[in-house]
This record gives structure tokens, C-alpha cells and sequence, in this order.
């Protein structure tokens, strides 16, 4: 562990109002020490890193000439948050970082009123802060509205939507556009290269004159000379009019390492701006650490790290990722038929598409932050009479929910959802927990939903959708390592609808739908200890439901109990639904439905967050013994 950086000017900062007594030339060595600092605390705690160490000179401007919080500061994402939280009063905690009862990895709202409003997933920002501005101008909280959003972000459907809304509305708000042409992956789309374009054409120092002086909020006799200086600007670059004519104001673009630029730019604007603003500020993502801008995700995520080399500490594995058995499963199935295309939205590393993009670059799709456009391009795929599998996070997947309705579901179309990060998801907390997609898929006429218990499972349910042309289709799996079993040389077709038997037993009957059945082995090994045997079968699929196995689990035993990695209302309400519409109630059955909690679990360790959730073994077993009446478990943690 290497010491911690010396940080005289930090440790003078406990809040932003502190930053107001410091000169020009203070505030510049602030950011070094800042940037220092948010190295040091991410080496010790894991998590993202390039983006904040792009935004270290951003984040001590703004908070040095706005009023936070009074004045609302949004960050898009938040991932980029880290500086900020050393600066507003949580530099005590800051390497508490993503661990049970620490700091969230994003901004949120009840960890402090300098997080006026929450993030996890992109492109929210510009929309949140319309939504400020206008509350302010109806009477209610006073103050300025500033939007941080990255280039990756601009990718979003979402983020012009409120572009076109705040250019119409006309109120003071600001929208800084932080662009690093880096988002986790490298940006794709037309809006990155239009950005590429804006400040391709000339140097940054020809646009000094201009960032310190924005033309229309200058003294009445310097407003010539700055117009001719932006007029001559627009020559040299195509000039910000996709933004101009929404109704912004455009300035840039601008270094946002610079401070001499940074800080005359904001407070002029901040002093005379009476509209929509946008100030287009380019910036290095991972800027400041080597080891950073060497990487190819210029540190995005990382784990706990050697700071004087960057290597990081990662646990050895025993057993493939989830991610990866599936991107391997998929490049076989693609390799058969080639009409397999993958399709992702920003997410090529996360979601395993980038292995698969390399062996198939034609077949290969990455459409951006946009994840309703992937669901409705891949329906058009399907329509065009290709297979494509659209791959997205579960949390992801939200986002496109009504294209999953309206263009996949409803038109029978033969689309294949690869939902990764399925279940709890550990340290990025409850924005990116994968909780609601079988409740909100299985409710769907038509869709067929699977869920892996294993990574063996999981290559047969990838060639179970490779080979199923009738209907939409999606398979859930988790984040992190699979179980080790032994994997087939092929992926075989799954019988639709039918689930299996894994272990007979009497009396109680378990039937698992996803990667709990581990946990419901460990289970039923302690329960054979004190004499009970349970039955215990794999689903396989949330719909449609093996009708004849679960009703046979009904009638040869006292008790049956449900388990799932998800909210209520998905896999164990079907199953209830069921059997109450057999009558299988009517005669006595005790069943019981382990699902996750109705609240929003924060973040910590996968097992820890599944130990909140009482989903772990010793959670099964007393739930067997309850039902069964036979004794009580003491669940707590030990």
C-alpha cells in the first residue's frame, strides 16, 4: 500500500464554499491534488476511474463559481462523480467507495444534497435539468440547473428529446458537454463524428479570446470584437448549428483542462446568460494518470490497483464468466448459420459482443447509449429474416421496454434477448440490478423466457434461441464466474416449455428458475442432515411453464417453494396463477414464493446483497423448515 498523496490546499476544502477564497492559480493546483487524491482512493476501493480523472479541472470550476447546492449540479451517468464527492463533504468516506454502507458509485440523492438527483444510467441529465429549470421559474427550488453529459451519451434518443424541449421552453439552464470521444467503449454514430468535426478544423488556442468571452453576455463595446472573433471560429470549424438551432447558445469548444479558460468562460456565463446554454468542453478521459490513458477503456472500471503501476489485483477464477460461456456460445451458433448478427448498445466488452465483433465484423452491431432503437433495429432485422441476438444488460433492457411490447412482442417477431448482469449485481447497486425482467418480459403474449441455472445451461439456451423462428425469445444470466461444471463440446435445443429434474426427494418440493439452484443444492444437503429430502427441479423456463412438471411437484408433495432472482410478480406469480387455476389450493398445497425484496437493495458484495435478500442456502433451508412446520433457522448473519 503506497502512502497518500500530501494534499495542503484539499485539506483546507471540507465543502465548495471553501473554494471560493482560493485564487485562480490555487484552484489550478487543487485539481492536481484532487486528481491525486481520487487516484489514491479508487486504487484502494475499485471502480471508475477514467471518467472522473477527465473531469478533475471541470468539476473544481464549476464548483468554484456556482453556488452548489443551491445551484444543482447533474451529473450524466455519474460514474465521473468521484471529484465531486471529495469536494462536497464526503472526502472522509471516499474509500468506502461501492461497499456495504459506503458511498454509491453514482450520485444519490439521499447520500447528499449535493447530489440533486440520482444516476446509474446515461443521457438523464439534460432532461432532470430542464425539469429543475422550469420548477424554478414556477416558484419552486431557487437556483441554477447544470447538466454534465458525456459524448457517449449524446448517442441516447433521450438526450435530444430534452435538447428540443429546453430550446423551446428558452430558460437559463446550462448543458456542459463533456466530450472525451470516449464513453466505455469507443463512441460510434454520427453525432461522434459531427463533435470529431467541431474542433478538428483549428487549435485551441485560437479559441481563447472566444471561451473568455461568449459572445452576447459580454459588456455592450467588447460584443463586436467577440462576434467577429466567433464568426471567424465558425470558418475554421463546422460550428455548433445542430445545437444553435434547437435554441442553445454554443460555446466551444473549449480545453477543459485549462483553467484559464474554464473559469473567465463560467463566470461570465454564469453572470449574464439568459437562456439555454451549451458549452461544448473536450476533454481526456483518464487524463493526468499513465496508466489510465494507456488503457484501452481509459480506465473505465477497474478493480483495487498498484497506483505506482496501475496493475490491477483480480481474483483468480476457477470457472468462465457468464458473459464469456455466452460469447462463446454465440460465436459457435454464428459460425453454423450466418444469419446470426449481434447487436449491442455500447456495451461490446461488457456484454461479450466485442469477441464476437472480431470474428464476425459484418454481423456485428454497436448503435450507442440507445437501447430503444437496438430493440426496434433488431425487430427489423428479425423482419428482414435474420437472427439477430440483442444483447443488453437486464437493467439496460428497461430502457426499451415499450419497443420490446410494440415492435417486438406484439408482432411475433423472432428476436433473441441475450440479458447478462441478471439478479444482483454487487457493487454498482440498484441502478444496474437485474431485477424485473422476468416480470416484465413473462407478462408478454408470445415471449419465451429462459433463465441458466449454469453456464452449461446457459450454451444450450443460446442454441435453444438460435434455433427458435416462432416468437421473441430471451435468456437471463448473471454477472461473475459460473460454477464450474463440466460444458458440452455443442449447445443442444431445449424442448420449449419443459424443465428437469434434479434431484427426487418427499414431503417438499423446491423448483428453481435461474442460478439459485446452487444455493438450493447447499440447501437441501443441510436439510438431508436433519432428515429432510427435498425434491428439487430446474425450471428452465419462466413461459412458458412446464405445466406438467409443476403439477406433479403439486400433488406428490405436502409443500411447494418457488425461488427466482427477481421481483415479485415474475416466475413464482406465474407459478401461483397456475395452480390456483388448476385448484390445486383447494386441496390443501402449502406453497411459498422466494423472490427478491419489494425495496431497492444497496449496494455491496453479490453474496452480501443475496444475504439482504434471503436468497442464499441457509435462507432455503429455514424457509423449508417454516413451511414444513418442523422448527426454526436462525438466518442471520454471522
Amino acid at each position: 500500500m503506497t502512502d497518500r498523496p500530501k494534499t495542503p490546499l484539499l485539506d483546507r476544502v471540507s465543502l465548495p464554499s471553501d473554494l471560493k477564497s482560493l485564487s485562480d492559480v490555487e484552484l489550478r493546483h487543487l485539481a492536481d491534488e484532487l486528481r491525486s487524491e481520487t487516484i489514491s482512493a479508487v486504487s484502494a476501493t475499485g471502480g471508475h476511474l477514467g471518467a472522473g480523472l477527465g473531469v478533475v479541472e471541470l468539476t473544481v470550476a464549476l464548483h468554484a463559481v456556482f453556488d452548489t447546492p443551491r445551484d444543482k449540479l447533474i451529473w450524466d451517468v455519474g460514474h465521473q462523480c468521484y471529484p465531486h464527492k471529495i469536494l462536497t463533504g464526503r472526502r472522509d468516506r471516499i474509500r468506502t467507495l461501492r461497499m456495504g454502507g459506503g458511498l454509491a458509485g453514482f450520485t444519490k440523492r439521499a447520500e447528499s444534497p449535493y447530489d440533486p438527483f440520482g444516476a446509474g444510467h446515461s443521457s438523464t441529465s439534460i432532461s432532470a435539468a430542464v425539469g429543475f429549470a422550469m420548477a424554478r421559474e414556477l416558484g419552486g427550488d431557487p437556483g441554477d440547473a447544470i447538466a454534465v453529459i458525456g459524448d457517449g451519451a449524446m448517442s441516447a434518443g433521450m438526450a435530444y428529446e430534452a435538447l428540443n424541449n429546453a430550446g423551446h421552453e428558452g430558460k437559463r439552464l446550462f448543458v456542459i458537454l463533456n466530450d472525451n470521444e470516449m464513453s466505455i467503449a469507443p463512441p460510434v454514430g454520427a453525432m461522434s463524428s459531427y463533435l470529431t468535426r467541431l474542433y478538428a478544423g483549428g487549435p485551441f488556442q485560437e479559441l481563447k479570446a472566444v471561451a473568455k468571452g461568449a459572445v452576447g453576455m459580454l459588456p455592450d463595446a467588447l460584443q463586436e470584437g467577440a462576434r467577429r472573433a466567433k464568426e471567424m471560429l465558425k470558418g475554421m470549424t463546422v460550428g455548433g448549428t445542430l445545437f444553435e438551432e434547437l435554441g442553445f447558445s454554443y460555446i466551444g469548444p473549449v480545453d477543459g483542462h485549462d483553467m484559464e479558460q474554464l473559469l473567465p468562460l463560467l463566470r461570465t456565463l454564469r453572470a449574464r446568460a439568459d437562456g439555454p446554454v451549451l458549452i461544448h468542453v473536450v476533454t481526456k478521459k483518464g487524463k493526468g494518470y499513465a496508466p489510465a490513458e494507456a488503457a484501452a477503456d481509459r480506465g473505465h472500471a477497474t478493480g483495487k490497483f498498484d497506483v505506482v503501476t496501475g496493475v490491477q489485483a483480480k481474483a483468480k477464477s476457477n470457472a468462465p464468466s457468464y458473459t464469456a460461456v455466452f460469447a462463446q456460445a454465440l460465436i459457435d451458433e454464428a459460425a453454423r448459420d450466418d444469419r446470426i448478427l449481434g447487436v449491442t448498445a455500447a456495451m461490446p466488452d461488457g456484454t461479450g459482443l466485442k469477441q464476437f465483433a472480431q470474428r464476425f465484423p459484418r454481423r456485428c452491431f454497436d448503435v450507442g447509449i440507445a437501447e430503444q432503437h437496438a430493440v426496434t433495429f433488431s425487430a427489423g432485422l428479425a423482419a428482414g429474416g435474420m437472427k439477430p441476438f440483442c444483447a443488453i444488460y437486464s437493467t439496460f433492457l428497461q430502457r426499451g421496454y415499450d419497443q420490446v411490447v410494440h415492435d417486438v412482442a406484439v408482432q411475433n417477431l423472432p428476436v433473441r434477448f441475450a440479458i447478462d448482469r441478471a439478479g444482483l449485481v454487487g457493487q454498482d447497486g440498484p441502478t444496474h440490478s437485474g431485477a424485473y425482467d422476468i416480470a416484465f418480459l413473462a407478462n408478454l403474449p408470445g415471449f419465451v423466457v429462459m433463465a441458466a441455472a449454469d453456464e452449461a445451461e446457459l450454451v444450450h439456451m443460446v442454441a435453444t434461441a438460435a434455433a427458435h423462428d416462432s416468437g421473441p425469445i430471451a435468456f437471463r444470466f448473471p454477472r461473475g464466474e459460473g460454477t464450474g461444471v463440466e460444458m458440452p463440446e455443442r449447445g443442444q435445443v431445449l424442448p420449449i416449455g419443459k424443465g428437469r429434474m434434479i434431484a427426487e426427494g418427499k414431503t417438499v418440493a423446491i423448483l428453481s428458475f435461474g442460478t439459485r439452484l446452487s444455493e438450493v443444492m447447499a440447501a437441501r444437503e443441510a436439510l438431508m442432515a436433519r432428515g429432510i429430502t427435498p425434491t428439487v427441479a430446474d425450471a428452465r423456463f419462466a413461459k412458458p411453464l412446464d405445466r406438467d412438471l409443476i403439477l406433479r411437484m403439486a400433488r406428490d408433495h405436502e409443500a411447494l417453494i418457488t425461488i427466482e432472482e427477481g421481483a415479485v410478480g415474475g416466475f413464482g406469480s406465474h407459478v401461483a396463477q397456475l395452480l390456483a387455476e388448476e385448484g390445486v389450493f383447494d386441496s390443501g398445497l402449502r406453497f411459498r414464493s422466494m423472490v427478491l425484496p419489494d425495496a431497492f437493495v444497496d449496494h455491496d458484495a453479490p453474496q452480501a446483497m443475496y444475504d439482504t435478500s434471503a436468497l442464499n442456502a441457509r435462507h432455503i433451508e429455514a424457509k423449508v423448515l417454516s413451511v414444513l412446520g418442523v422448527g426454526s433457522l436462525d438466518t442471520r448473519r454471522a
